[in-house]
């Protein structure tokens, strides 16, 4: 019979017998399971590190340089004012005063408008005339994993929209996963997702997938697929987008010089019920102190905006477009001023912001 002070004496739990009478050979099995996966992803892994390929960049900027070249973003008729604000330097904070009148495809309107911004968190938002609201919020919890929120409140009927998005950008690839009007509910509303990954040091391709619901009995999906080609320089790049129903877009954008860059875009509709291209070709021209852009397409349009800054604070601008099959034409003049309570000193060590995207 055993004394009773050997039933007494305590046993640690980390004693041997107690783990494995615990169940502790679960991990062990688990492990020899996974152990395979997990070989090949570091394997993967390890390949993909030793190819040092590039991140490509987000889908949502492919035809960056191309939008900046070209007028369609910058645009406008009639007469125009921007008067900015700035109200500090860490963090960012400014106001701006929008004005337009007398254009021929939208009425007079305002705009208040605020910017606030530091190293993870930018945050702008906008009020017109009419009571229309619309707001952007953008947090980055890293250098590469950012979450923006968009919303817009409208007093039309069916035009209020909240966007919410998260993107991440890995060593060679970038994700996105993006809701438009999202219902927890009936899940009905706007999802899209998108994957970019670089190939080579030049050549990245990716896959956009859209799945709409605007009903419980009406549903889509659709997916595009995506390329571009840099340059070995990065002096040009070439994108082509293949969308559902035969669409087609590519692009070309090239910097000739330090001052000079040109970019081409191509449209080509090859759907059953429509058959028709579009071709743009545009340019800019930096100046010391101004920037001129200039368009034309194959719809007969031929548009030009020159920007002049006759000092940091104030630029004019004055853009034209005719249209030739039209027999149109339109003619806008505009004025940015910024001002600022900081003192010289001060605005001469602003820097630019280089928050959350």
């Amino acid at each position: 019979m055993a004394s009773s002070s050997s039933l007494s004496t305590p046993v640690s739990i980390d004693s041997p017998s107690i783990a494995k009478s615990s169940g502790s050979y679960m991990p062990a099995f688990l492990t020899t399971a996974v152990s395979p996966f997990t070989s090949v992803y570091n394997r993967i892994s390890q390949w993909r590190t030793e190819l040092d390929l590039p991140n490509p960049g987000t889908v949502e900027n492919l035809q960056k340089e191309v939008k900046n070249t070209h007028l369609t973003n910058f645009m406008f008729d009639g007469a125009r004012a921007d008067l900015t604000k700035g109200l500090s330097i860490n963090p960012a904070f400014q106001v701006t005063h929008s004005f337009q009148l007398a254009s021929q495809t939208s009425s007079p309107s305002y705009n208040f408008g605020a910017v606030f911004a530091n190293e993870n968190l930018f945050m702008q938002g906008g009020v017109d005339h009419d009571g229309n609201v619309n707001a952007r919020f953008n947090q980055g919890w890293s250098q590469t994993n950012v979450s923006k929120i968009q919303a817009q409140f409208s007093q039309t009927v069916g035009h209020n929209m909240i966007q919410l998005e998260q993107d991440y950008q890995g060593q060679d690839y970038s994700a996105n996963l993006k809701a438009v009007n999202p219902s927890p509910l009936d899940l009905t509303g706007i999802y899209i997702g998108n994957y970019l990954q670089s190939v080579t040091k030049n050549l990245s391709l990716g896959v956009e997938t859209l799945y709409q619901r605007p009903t419980l009995d009406v549903s889509e999906l659709s997916t595009s697929y995506l390329l571009k080609y840099v340059g070995r320089e990065k002096d040009w790049i070439a994108t082509a987008q293949i969308q559902p129903l035969g669409i087609l877009q590519t692009t070309y954008w090239q910097k000739l010089s330090e001052k000079l860059e040109v970019a081409a875009e191509l449209q080509v509709v090859a759907a059953p019920t429509r058959r028709d291209a579009v071709a743009t070709l545009g340019a800019r021209y930096d100046l010391r102190m101004a920037t001129f852009r200039a368009q034309l397409d194959s719809t007969g349009k031929v548009s030009a905006l020159l920007e002049q800054r006759f000092a940091p604070a104030f630029a004019f601008l004055v853009s034209g477009e005719i249209d030739h099959f039209k027999n149109s034409a339109k003619v806008g003049v505009g004025v940015m001023i910024e001002s600022s309570t900081l003192t010289p000193e001060e605005m001469g060590m602003q820097q630019p912001y280089a928050g959350p995207a």
